[in-house]
Order: C-alpha cells, then structure tokens, then sequence
C-alpha cells in the first residue's frame, strides 16, 4: 500500500508542476504567450520581458510553490502513510520534471530555476535559501539571469552534502534527485551557455520587448 501512496503522490506531483503558470499568469492578466516573444521560455524571466513586473513575480511565486507544496506535504504528512525520503524526492523530481514537459501544455515547458527552487526551499529551507543567496549574487554582479541560474544549479548539490556530512549516506534519494535537477538546469540552459560564450546573452534590466 505504501507503493500506491507514493506513486499516488508522484503522479500528482507531476500534475501540480504539469501548471505552466507563465502561460496561465499571462492569460489572466491579459499579456501575450511568453512563448511567443523573447526567449520563447514559459518561465518568470520572460515574463518580465512583456513589461509587467507584477505578472513576473506572481509567475515566479507560483513556480516556485509547485515545487515546494509537494515536497512538504510530503515531508509533514507523509510519515501518517509510510513515505519517507525516497517519496519526497520522487515528488521534488516529479515536479520538476512537470514544469519542464508539461502534459497540459505539449510537453513544451520552461527551464525550470523557479521550480528547483521551490523544491529545495521544500527539501531545506536552509539549503533552499543559499541557493537563493547564491543566484542573488551572481546576477547581482554579472546581470545575467541565465549564469546566476547556472551557478546556482552547480552549488546547490554541494552545498547539500557539504551542508549535512552525513547526507550521502543517509538520504541517497535526495542527493540523487538534486544531481538530477541541477544536471537537467544546465542542459536546459545549454543555449544561453552558448550565448554567453559569444557574448550575446541578454542581460537583466535590458530593453524590454513589449508583448501586447
């Protein structure tokens, strides 16, 4: 039975994260498909790009809380049903793996930083917030959205392990899953890699494309 509450829980994981909301964000409040304009990517960034801050940060808010509502549930109430840590990492990756190829929306979703966030924030909010802390700084200093992301995505793995001595060892799953996450950031990331090579990656606070 614990079987079935755990697949239970990582179908439905996939479903939350399955939630494009830059698409959906956009709909309400009446902004062009950010799909359709800038990077082409669903995601807060882009978002930002049609002029509407607000619509960017509720679009970041909400990424982020589909990555971290199921890991919680999981964490707070999942003891009652025998799902430990390999449940919360399969529902952390499920998530994840939902904004990235949404079944509501062609499989076609966005890089996914917002939502790996939230998943660590669900994971440890100590873990969740050095991430942070690290992405924060990065973009602070180089003005680049895509390299904060990729910084961040290297150290959040380490900073786990280090973070925890014992983590490798005790909660393999969580370690395993973060490997995932971070390795699946940076190929999803692999055209602004190359932008940033050639110097024509897009900075933040750039000009804005307006999306009407």
């Amino acid at each position: 039975m614990d079987y079935v509450y755990s697949a239970g829980a990582t179908l439905l994981a996939y479903l939350i994260g399955s939630l494009s909301f830059a698409v959906i964000v956009s709909r309400v409040m009446g902004l062009s498909d950010p799909r359709s304009y800038g990077s082409k990517n669903p995601g807060a960034t882009n978002v930002l790009r049609s002029g509407s801050k607000a619509a960017a940060v509720t679009t970041l808010l909400l990424d982020g809380l589909k990555g971290w509502l199921p890991v919680v549930l999981v964490k707070w109430f999942g003891g009652d049903y025998g799902l430990g840590e390999g449940t919360m990492a399969a529902v952390g990756l499920a998530a994840f793996l939902g904004h990235l190829y949404p079944v509501f929306f062609q499989f076609k979703g966005g890089k996914g930083v917002a939502t790996a966030a939230g998943v660590l924030l669900g994971i440890s909010w100590v873990l969740g917030v050095a991430t942070l802390a690290t992405w924060v700084i990065v973009a602070f200093f180089s003005r680049y959205s895509s390299l904060a992301s990729l910084v961040a995505a290297v150290f959040a793995p380490l900073y786990y392990l280090f973070g925890d001595r014992t983590a490798w060892y005790v909660d393999k799953s969580l370690m395993a899953v973060m490997v995932a996450i971070s390795a699946l950031l940076i190929y999803r990331h692999r055209e602004n890699i190359n932008k940033l090579i050639k110097g024509t990656e897009s900075k933040l606070g750039g000009s804005k494309q307006a999306a009407k």
